[in-house]
């Protein structure tokens, strides 16, 4: 029977738990990436905390709070959350004793604390509003005597939580079912989607301590006179927590053990390698990589959609055959890399999987596939302007965490409208980031096997191998203009005396009459013109000839999100077409050529 969680708390949880702010241990991880420079990142990381502190005197302080300083020269985020029942100064105590804890963390540019009753964590980049990580893991302790019925009673109470939690207003519940007890918990900041997935997948955390009788056990004591059996299902980062005190006998381990799990937890604390598949499983599970699982191919190699044991579907890419000596080392490193690259703007790296010269990569499968089929394809016209303005959104705060905010910068290169998937819900995702990294350093970024993209890429890339982020925001630009017009960057109409889109646009803003770039399948109705405008001008300024005159990936979007304000005038850009001709001029930090369609020999172009 389902359980009412919309009422309060249960009176003899709140009696268990009455004036104590439960600082049990559970979890400690501390990253092994230290902030520069240390003397300014810790002033930072104090006055952070130091606010957080400052919230308790707040008259509407409910046990959750954040900081941050993202504009120091060592930025630092940081979360609070207690549990719902502790008393303000319950909260505080477990707060000060969580400070105490990450002090030993010394100049770790990210740490978290979990306590039973509070959950302290700190980042250099923003992490507010992630969702769970692959990788995260339940805390088991115990067995029960009649563990069928303890199981049974447990499935069904965390299940009843996860589904009631993300529906109330601070995201936290509790219940109390013959004799066992439990509580859920999201942070505030996370939104009801969110919510729901980490308490989803903190419900598989605790059914799998309920199957592994041999796992780690800890000793947790509730502080009355007879000891409680818990389980701890969480997610990494505090997003959902679940949290089960029962009245069974079981077996323990000592209380010491708690602290052997310092820096064993997934997340941006840590740097773990990535989940190793068996190959055979993976060719199994993509029907021996048969053309009727084939979801697509590109420049690094034809993707399948796979069909693992449990039921999980995964986009599996072949990577092309890399027979150099150098290949497997570059492989297993920039996939650890890749690995630990978490982001909702980003496909998730799920794991790998290698057999001689066969490397294969295993992703987050995305029903929707990719953005090109809905602009082009025969899913065209499927796309609202809300759509649209979510996903050019939402790929310049994915391009903006690979540049900016993951420990090291990763530039893309490859950024087009088929290297962008939609989710279920139509949300953007990036594809492929990282894997320029693996190619064979005798081999050229743009190769004949690269062929269709170049009306994406940068001039300064194309033509002199120059590489920063701005090839990024170049390509970003372009693929903005697609969103927009419906029309491929490297399609040619011939009523427009065989423009190619970027130089339409140009030809367009010159004349001020941008509106008639945008796509005839959207309804006028849905959009303001002059937001159409707006963004088809910071399209222009992605793709200006002048490196340095092109916005960051950050600058584009606060350009995209902060709609008030005038922009700058965008300087001409240059134009290449996909048949390695120029148009009118290069880059002035470079080669240059006349009006008249120069060729530039494929030799010319080399990756750096």
């Amino acid at each position: 029977m389902a359980i009412p969680l919309y009422l309060v708390l249960s009176s003899l949880l709140f009696s268990l738990v009455s004036c104590d702010p439960q600082t049990n241990l559970l979890t400690v991880a501390c990253s092994q990436y230290n902030a520069t420079p240390s003397s300014t990142f810790l002033s930072t990381l104090n006055s952070t905390l130091a606010e957080l502190n400052s919230t308790t005197s707040i008259s509407n302080f409910s046990n959750f709070a954040t900081a941050a300083q993202p504009r120091a020269g060592t930025p630092v985020y940081a979360l609070l959350q207690c549990r719902t029942y502790l008393s303000i100064t319950d909260c505080m105590t477990c707060f000060s004793i969580a400070v105490k804890e990450l002090r030993s963390c010394g100049t770790a540019s990210g740490a978290r604390a979990i306590y039973d009753g509070c959950m302290l964590r700190y980042e250099s980049t923003s992490f507010f509003d992630e969702g769970t990580e692959v990788g995260n893991t339940g805390v088991c302790s115990g067995n029960a005597d009649d563990v069928d019925s303890f199981q049974t009673d447990v499935q069904n109470m965390v299940e009843d939580l996860a589904d009631a939690v993300p529906k109330i207003s601070d995201y936290a519940a509790a219940v109390k079912m013959d004799g066992l007890y439990g509580y859920a918990q999201c942070v505030e900041t996370v939104n009801e989607i969110v919510c729901k997935q980490c308490l989803e997948v903190a419900v598989g955390n605790i059914e799998g301590c309920l199957r592994d009788t041999g796992g780690e056990q800890l000793m947790l004591d509730s502080g009355g006179s007879s000891k409680k059996y818990v389980i701890i299902g969480g997610v990494v980062g505090g997003i959902g927590f679940l949290l089960l005190i029962g009245t069974f006998m079981w077996i323990s381990r000592s209380r010491s053990i708690r602290r052997n799990r310092r820096g064993n937890i997934l997340g941006a604390t840590e740097l773990q390698g990535p989940v190793i598949f068996p190959y055979n499983d993976l060719k199994t599970a993509t029907k021996n990589f048969s053309e009727e699982n084939k979801l697509g191919e590109g420049g690094f190699g034809d993707v399948y959609k796979g069909l693992l044991k449990n039921g999980t579907v995964v986009a599996v890419k072949r990577l092309a055959t890399f027979e150099t000596s150098r290949a497997r080392d570059d492989f297993d490193s920039e996939v650890k890399l890749i690995s630990n690259v978490h982001h909702r703007n980003l496909v998730r790296l799920l794991g790998c999987s290698s057999k001689g010269n066969n490397l294969l990569l295993v992703y987050e499968y995305m029903a929707n596939s990719s953005l090109d089929k809905f602009l082009f394809g025969e899913k065209r016209g499927a796309l609202s302007w809300k759509q649209r303005l979510d996903i050019m959104i939402g790929v310049a705060r994915g391009l903006t965490y690979l540049h900016q905010e993951f420990h090291v910068c990763i530039i893309h290169r490859d950024i087009k409208s088929s290297n962008i998937l939609l989710d279920d819900d139509f949300q953007p995702k990036i594809a492929d980031f990282g894997l320029a990294r693996l190619m064979p350093r005798d081999l050229s970024h743009l190769s004949t096997q690269f062929a269709g993209t170049l009306g994406y890429t940068a001039p300064e890339y194309a033509i002199q191998g120059n590489l920063s982020e701005k090839v990024d925001v170049y390509s970003y630009g372009v693929v903005v203009l697609e969103i927009i017009s419906g029309r491929r960057s490297n399609e040619v109409k011939i009523e427009q005396s065989t423009q190619y889109l970027l130089e339409r646009a140009w030809a367009l803003y010159e004349t001020d009459e941008l509106m008639a770039l945008v796509d005839e399948s959207l309804n006028p109705e849905e959009y303001d013109e002059e937001e159409v405008k707006r963004i088809i001008k910071i399209a222009l300024m992605c793709t200006q000839s002048t490196v340095a005159a092109r916005p960051t990936m950050s600058g584009v979007f606060v350009l995209l999100t902060n709609r008030s304000g005038s922009l700058p005038e965008p300087t001409r850009p240059t134009f290449i077409d996909p048949t390695f001709r120029v148009r009118g001029e290069v880059s002035s930090a470079g080669s240059s050529a006349s009006a008249s369609k120069a060729t530039i020999s494929i030799s010319q172009f080399s990756a750096r």
